[in-house]
Protein backbone atom coordinates (compact mmCIF):
# COMPACT_ATOMS: atom_id res chain seq x y z
CA UNK A 1 0.00 0.00 0.00
CA UNK A 2 2.62 2.39 0.96
CA UNK A 3 4.76 1.24 -2.23
CA UNK A 4 1.07 2.66 -4.36
CA UNK A 5 0.62 5.67 -2.70
CA UNK A 6 4.80 6.47 -3.26
CA UNK A 7 4.39 6.55 -6.55
CA UNK A 8 1.27 7.73 -7.18
CA UNK A 9 2.73 10.58 -4.80
CA UNK A 10 5.93 10.88 -7.15
CA UNK A 11 3.84 11.35 -10.62
CA UNK A 12 1.75 13.57 -9.16
CA UNK A 13 5.23 15.97 -8.23
CA UNK A 14 6.08 15.14 -11.70
CA UNK A 15 2.97 16.58 -12.90
CA UNK A 16 3.13 19.88 -11.52
CA UNK A 17 7.20 20.18 -12.26
CA UNK A 18 6.31 19.67 -16.03
CA UNK A 19 3.33 22.02 -15.41
CA UNK A 20 5.23 24.87 -13.84
CA UNK A 21 8.23 24.17 -16.20
CA UNK A 22 5.43 24.96 -19.03
CA UNK A 23 4.58 28.01 -17.52
CA UNK A 24 8.09 29.35 -17.60
CA UNK A 25 8.00 29.10 -21.36
CA UNK A 26 4.69 30.89 -21.79
CA UNK A 27 6.41 33.90 -19.34
CA UNK A 28 8.66 34.16 -21.64
CA UNK A 29 6.63 34.25 -25.08
CA UNK A 30 4.40 36.92 -23.39
CA UNK A 31 7.43 39.12 -22.80
CA UNK A 32 8.24 38.44 -26.04
CA UNK A 33 4.74 40.24 -27.00
CA UNK A 34 5.33 42.70 -24.75
CA UNK A 35 8.92 43.94 -26.03
CA UNK A 36 7.82 43.13 -29.71
CA UNK A 37 4.45 45.90 -28.99
CA UNK A 38 6.82 48.06 -27.57
CA UNK A 39 9.00 48.43 -30.36
CA UNK A 40 5.76 48.96 -33.04
CA UNK A 41 5.12 51.66 -30.81
CA UNK A 42 8.08 52.90 -30.56
CA UNK A 43 8.67 52.55 -34.68
CA UNK A 44 5.34 54.19 -35.07
CA UNK A 45 6.03 57.10 -32.89
CA UNK A 46 9.43 58.08 -34.73
CA UNK A 47 7.53 57.62 -38.30
CA UNK A 48 4.98 60.03 -37.49
CA UNK A 49 7.01 62.54 -35.48
CA UNK A 50 10.27 62.21 -37.07
CA UNK A 51 9.70 64.73 -40.08
CA UNK A 52 9.15 67.36 -37.18
CA UNK A 53 11.83 66.67 -34.88
CA UNK A 54 13.86 66.79 -38.22
CA UNK A 55 13.09 70.22 -38.28
CA UNK A 56 13.63 71.33 -34.44
CA UNK A 57 17.49 69.64 -34.87
CA UNK A 58 17.88 71.90 -37.70
CA UNK A 59 16.92 75.21 -36.19
CA UNK A 60 19.10 74.06 -32.97
CA UNK A 61 21.84 73.41 -35.74
CA UNK A 62 21.12 77.22 -37.26
CA UNK A 63 21.56 78.68 -33.37
CA UNK A 64 24.34 77.14 -32.81
CA UNK A 65 26.18 78.01 -36.07
CA UNK A 66 24.97 81.55 -36.01
CA UNK A 67 26.95 82.81 -32.87
CA UNK A 68 25.73 85.92 -31.49
CA UNK A 69 22.23 85.91 -32.61
CA UNK A 70 19.14 84.80 -30.39
CA UNK A 71 17.66 82.03 -30.88
CA UNK A 72 13.99 81.74 -29.50
CA UNK A 73 12.23 78.23 -29.74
Amino acid sequence: MNTLLANIFLALQTVGDKLRREEKGATAVEYGIMVAGIAVAVIAVVFLLGSTLDGMFEGVEACVAAPGTVCVP
